[in-house]
């Protein structure tokens, strides 16, 4: 009853305030606060933060939001709502822009070490920030959702500038269709095939596998949800299939939630209404719930 009063109202908030045209960039998200968290050269990346009501002097939970977009465009608008709906469940919720070859010329890795940073500056300004440096997650999708699960999965590929004393791994990952293999697999042909057609997409500089999260699983790594369209062509459903085996072997926590004949970006917002993106963020109030981050 809590969940469906919330999203109703957040919902309705939502539907007022959207646009019909694509969400902009940079973007337009009214009640966010803004701060730089990263400065590369003349590109000054930001955080757009909405906190909870009322918690000024407690440390709530965060999460950071990665927007999708082939790590060539994209915008941090995609996650606004989601953000909105945590915020008015105690959450410090963000969604964090980061470097896309359309606008910087930039190399997927170069995402990467910008996602490590985002997790960094969270737990950096956790005072600041009114944040629980113990419970940040990282979300996002598509290309959006691999720079969630490398910041949680890969080891290292952080800033050189950053203080490596302050971890850039978060505590829980929600993954939306995301990303999970960047490098031949060995011994399946039909996750090497994929593979390759999203690195090429992405225009990956080699070794994939540096950047690839199934290349890197190993115990001890975040508790994780993963929600797929098993009808996506893009980013097709036995990647995150294996995915998923690979962490539970590993004896990591790892939840796959398949939506049958749904595609890519089925989880999205839409402002006359999309059911999955109601299912999607119920599930995933659940999945925080279990672990603590929301009551």
């Amino acid at each position: 009853m809590l969940f469906r009063t919330l999203l109703a109202t957040s919902l309705l908030a939502a539907i007022l305030s959207a646009q019909q045209a694509p969400a902009p960039w940079p973007p337009e998200m009214k009640g966010a606060s803004v701060e730089t968290y990263k400065t590369i050269g003349d590109t000054s990346l930001k955080l757009y933060i909405y906190r909870p009501e009322g918690k000024q002097d407690v440390r709530s939970p965060a999460i950071v939001f990665f927007f999708g977009g082939g790590w060539t465009g994209g915008t941090p608008g995609q996650f606004e709502q989601q953000c909105r709906y945590l915020a008015s469940r105690g959450m410090v919720a963000i969604a964090a822009d980061y470097r896309v070859k359309s606008r910087n010329q930039s190399t997927v890795t170069d995402a990467v070490r910008d996602a490590k940073s985002a997790i960094r500056y969270v737990r950096q300004n956790a005072a600041r920030l009114g944040v629980d440096p113990a419970r940040i997650a990282a979300a996002g999708g598509s290309a959006g959702g691999h720079l969630a699960a490398s910041a949680g999965i890969i080891t290292g590929l952080d800033e050189p500038a950053e203080d490596p004393k302050i971890s850039s791994r978060p505590d829980a990952l929600v993954l939306f269709n995301p990303v999970v293999i960047l490098a031949p697999v060995p011994g399946d042909e039909a996750l090497t095939k994929g593979s390759g057609a999203i690195a090429a997409r992405g225009q990956q500089e080699p070794p994939a596998a540096a950047v690839s999260p199934w290349h890197h699983v190993a115990t001890g790594q975040p508790p994780t949800i993963i929600f797929h369209g098993k009808a996506d062509t893009t980013v097709p459903y036995l990647t995150v299939e294996s995915f998923t085996r690979q962490m539970k072997a590993a004896g990591n926590r790892c939840e796959l939630v398949g939506f049958e004949g749904e595609s890519h970006g089925f989880f999205n917002f839409r402002p006359a209404g999309n059911k999955y993106y109601d299912a999607t963020l119920q599930a995933t109030d659940k999945f925080l719930v279990s672990l603590g981050f929301l009551k």
